[in-house]
């Protein structure tokens, strides 16, 4: 049994955590919203703030929506590094997955490092579905000895479990990852809204195309919710921008051009405009239909 704090407990986190506690560990809780009653029900310890979370757990884990959420609850007042310091345990953790800059994912693994505290990023692909079921898929950014101490953590959480490299690689795959979803979601609403347009059935063509090579999880997934227009989240659209903010900033800092990534990154502030930041991620064909001035639509029986 392992003394784990979770910060940030909301559509992924809430699970997450629940796995955690049902795995047999301690769990020690903060969330800016409340911890769910349902947690502490179960076995969870309520606590007021990042850094009391951090005086009683030896593993801290943060899931939380952007970068500067992160580096408040770790270094602003009452944060983690208040509850390590002066005399901080060298055995403690600190494993961020969320996700974030991976430059300033590495500032931040520098600042616990100094104090003699390993530290992880490991951000998630999966979704809320994924953070249910347990079947996340988590990148690691870490040294091999602290993802050995980890990976039995990330187990009870996920599926497939990949140790990507040291400190930033987690975030720098996550950054990946988001590219080539966000791009086939906005693939998949082309050709749905195509057949649409066209005149076929989308539910037919979407059973036809998942059994080719244009088969994908957003085709099964996102396909399906952009034909029966369920938008409600899911992955919102304002974290699925900022996560694409952070992949054009960082090409931009390595010199790469993302010309694809960054018409996405238009659609989705077209999303935004229209009052979409709470809409799943998969409502960027709401911007397409627009284009087109044509709604996809089912064909009755």
């Amino acid at each position: 049994m392992a003394n784990i704090g979770f910060i940030g407990l909301g559509i992924m986190g809430k699970p997450m955590a629940e796995h955690l506690i049902k795995g047999g560990h301690r769990l020690f809780l903060h969330s800016r919203s409340g911890v769910p009653a349902d947690l502490v029900a179960l076995g969870g310890r309520a606590f007021s703030s990042p850094k009391v979370v951090a005086q009683y757990a030896d593993i801290i884990i943060t899931m939380l929506p952007d970068t500067p959420d992160v580096e408040k609850v770790l270094f602003g007042e009452n944060g983690v590094i208040e509850g390590l310091e002066p005399n901080a345990d060298p055995g403690k953790m600190i494993v961020d997955m969320s996700s974030i800059s991976p430059l300033e994912t590495q500032q931040f693994a520098a600042r616990f490092n100094q104090l003699g505290c390993d530290y992880v990023d490991a951000p998630v692909s999966g979704g809320d579905v994924g953070a249910q079921n347990a079947t996340l898929t988590i990148m690691v950014g870490a040294s091999v000895a602290a993802f050995a101490k980890v990976k039995p953590i990330f187990e009870l959480m996920g599926k497939n479990v990949t140790r990507v490299g040291e400190n930033g690689a987690g975030q720098i795959c996550k950054i990946a990852n988001q590219i080539v979803v966000s791009l086939t979601i906005e693939a998949v609403g082309e050709a749905l809204l195509f057949v649409s347009k066209a005149g076929a059935d989308p539910e037919k063509v979407r059973q036809a195309l998942m059994g080719g090579f244009a088969a994908s999880r957003v085709l099964e997934v996102h396909g399906e919710r952009m034909i029966n227009r369920r938008f409600e989240p899911g992955f919102r659209i304002e974290l699925q921008q900022k996560d694409l903010d952070i992949a054009l900033a960082s090409a931009s800092a390595l010199g790469v051009s993302l010309p694809n990534t960054a018409t996405v990154h238009e659609l989705y502030n077209a999303c935004l405009a229209h009052g979409g930041a709470k809409w799943d991620n998969s409502a960027i064909v709401k911007m397409l239909e627009k284009l087109a001035n044509h709604k996809i639509q089912k064909h009755p029986e």
